[in-house]
């Protein structure tokens, strides 16, 4: 019989499906605050490391939102934002284009 997905778990299905597709992208972190958002990532993942760190966050509280980010339609990243309280984060950016995505909030 199948395990039952928590509701973490279920959220994060995709996202470790893309991890699992595009071995070789990274998972570049991003944290939001009371002062906004950080520029640049505070670390990058592997990919088998990313649905594992994002759980870890989710189940302690925190918000996400994640977007496999491209040129084009080519997959270049994913952008993994978390934060606890206010607003979500920026749109992605340009050169950039979503190409998927998700966003969790407790």
């Amino acid at each position: 019989m199948a395990k039952e997905l928590s509701p973490v778990e279920a959220f994060l299905v995709p996202l470790a499906r893309l991890a699992r597709k595009h071995r070789d992208i990274e998972g570049l972190v991003f944290w939001g605050g009371t002062e906004g958002w950080d520029p640049t990532p505070s670390e990058a993942l592997e990919a088998e490391e990313i649905a594992f760190y994002a759980e870890g966050l989710l189940i302690d509280g925190f918000h996400m939102d994640w977007a496999l980010v491209g040129e084009g339609e080519a997959a270049d990243h994913l952008r993994l934002c978390f934060w606890q309280e206010g607003a979500p984060p920026p749109p992605v950016a340009a050169p950039w284009v979503k190409l998927d995505g998700g966003r969790w909030v407790p």
